[in-house]
């Protein structure tokens, strides 16, 4: 790993040279906005040149990838922290389609990837296996009866999340027009998903 650079104080390893570019990356944004951040402007962040920026991101919209998914553990509390307000395994589901919907775009790092238009990396982030497993982690922690709604093992888990997560990826892509109010979308993923979760 090259020592140029880094404001005099190089990282040890590579992980943490990854962090502190994400790091950079996020100040920028947050004091500049997306549309007046380059990658020349992450790389005076760093104190790095763009050649060692190039070493561990190909490009920025790898880097706003990992400047949203460093945010992606906090989001999932939330969300998660939401769920449990819901009683029925058809109600929780139904509920991470809008609650992803309705947050994922006005969250500050989350929503880099949507306002940049890169929707085709935004959509292999978020269907990857990681974050489907990430996904079923939210669920089985919400505390209701899957097992009695016919989800019995850690695939059936998984499943739902691929398909809950990719259900709230289409509606974030391509909205409805006229676009649809939080009990319109409530209401139409209710009648299609909730049939799938008896109890």
């Amino acid at each position: 790993m090259g020592h140029h650079g880094w404001q005099g104080n190089p990282p040890g390893t590579e992980d943490e040279a990854r962090r502190r570019i994400v790091e950079a990356a996020t100040a920028c944004i947050d004091r500049s906005g997306l549309p007046r951040t380059s990658l020349s402007d992450v790389a005076a962040e760093a104190g790095v040149t763009r050649q060692t920026v190039y070493r561990y991101f190909p490009s920025l919209t790898d880097i706003l990838s990992a400047v949203a998914l460093a945010r992606v553990e906090e989001f999932a509390e939330r969300m998660e922290r939401h769920l449990a307000s819901f009683g029925s395994a058809a109600e929780v589901a139904v509920e991470s389609v809008v609650f992803g919907v309705r947050t994922v775009p006005g969250e500050p790092h989350l929503g880099l990837l949507l306002q940049a238009g890169e929707t085709d990396f935004f959509t292999t982030a978020v269907t990857s296996p990681e974050s489907f497993s990430l996904g079923a982690r939210i669920l089985r922690n919400v505390p209701v009866d899957w097992a009695g709604a016919g989800v019995t093992t850690d695939d059936d888990l998984r499943g739902l999340a691929e398909i809950l997560m990719r259900l709230f990826i289409s509606f974030l892509q391509h909205p409805s027009t006229p676009a649809l109010t939080d009990d319109q979308l409530r209401a139409l993923v209710r009648r299609w998903i909730g049939p799938a979760l008896r109890g």
